[in-house]
């Protein structure tokens, strides 16, 4: 008998996402400057003055609902500025997701590796989000998408493909992200050991992944914080291993040794969801991740020329397999 078919949807990505609209209200401190002197003060790092000159006279700025090419224009307090950023052709991504397993309430995916969960960075409409968003609208007319609110409840990364769970309606979503943060509780050292025992998770996360050397160990019980530091490109920071982070606990179950290749199949659950936890906690014993750009031993990052690292190179981690 036949295998049944894989239930899959997506939409081929257009050439061009929509681009994004950036809105300020101008503040009383704000108020009289000049366009180009607000935002090439504002935002410097996003575009050097002549960068502001040229969007503004692109007709990319409105004030208060119109457009405004003239660097000079001043504007008072409550003012409303909005800036567009013109559509741009995102890096490649895959589009179509696996349905796993679906009911009136939440939808389970096969997420591929390369594809983003939620907007960020240079990835804005090329996102599992966004898939989500066209099905419902594709399926259900107008009236009937009233209600419905597609979101994914929680994320992997770009490079990681797994199992991702996304609900279909907002207390859906409320519900799911309860219980998730139900089986992170623990780690903030409030219960006590028996407590703990007691505990019953209602979501597990489960991850394999491949690591660099032999773990000696069948089972490595990581419980290292992670915190962020400066790091060129990433503006926000970058999370690494540090003493004054959160905290944030992995349990490593070896799986495979491959003597040959000197490398480690490994079973990661995790009891905490901190940003690169797997990435940063396998580093931190010695063992990254294969493949991983970012992270070598000790949780930090690799020291790199600033001129070519961008926000991406934060977020890629290709080695984490279903």
């Amino acid at each position: 008998m036949a295998a049944p078919a894989k239930q899959t949807f997506g939409i081929p990505w257009p050439e061009l996402n929509d681009g994004l609209f950036y809105t300020d209200v101008v503040s009383s401190s704000d108020s009289g400057l000049t366009l180009i002197e607000f935002y090439s003060s504002k935002y410097k790092n996003s575009a050097p003055l002549q960068g502001w000159l040229q969007r503004i006279q692109n007709g990319q700025i409105t004030v208060d609902g119109t457009v405004t090419t003239g660097p000079s224009t001043r504007f008072s307090d409550g003012s409303r500025l909005v800036y567009h950023r013109l559509p741009w052709k995102e890096p490649d991504a895959p589009y179509l997701l696996e349905v796993l397993y679906e009911d009136d309430d939440m939808i389970a995916v096969n997420k591929p590796s390369g594809l983003q969960v939620l907007p960020g960075g240079l990835f804005q409409q090329r996102t599992v989000l966004s898939q989500l968003q066209w099905r419902v609208r594709k399926k259900t007319s107008s009236v009937a998408s009233q209600g419905k609110h597609p979101v994914p409840v929680h994320r992997l990364g770009r490079g990681t493909s797994g199992i991702l769970l996304c609900a279909k309606t907002k207390l859906a979503k409320t519900r799911l992200a309860m219980y998730f943060a139900d089986g992170t509780s623990i780690i903030g050292g409030n219960r006590n050991s028996k407590e703990e025992s007691k505990t019953v998770r209602k979501i597990t996360k489960v991850y394999r992944a491949l690591v660099h050397g032999i773990l000696e160990q069948d089972e490595v019980i990581i419980n290292q914080p992670i915190g962020i530091v400066r790091y060129p490109g990433v503006a926000k920071g970058l999370y690494v291993a540090s003493p004054s982070g959160k905290q944030a606990l992995s349990k490593v179950d070896v799986l495979v040794r491959d003597l040959q290749e000197n490398r480690s199949m490994i079973k990661v659950e995790i009891q905490s969801g901190r940003p690169h936890q797997i990435r940063i906690h396998l580093s931190f014993i010695g063992h990254p991740l294969v493949g991983d750009p970012l992270y070598v031993s000790g949780g930090q990052p690799r020291s790199v020329d600033s001129e070519f690292v961008d926000e991406s190179f934060a977020h890629d981690g290709c080695v984490i397999i279903p």
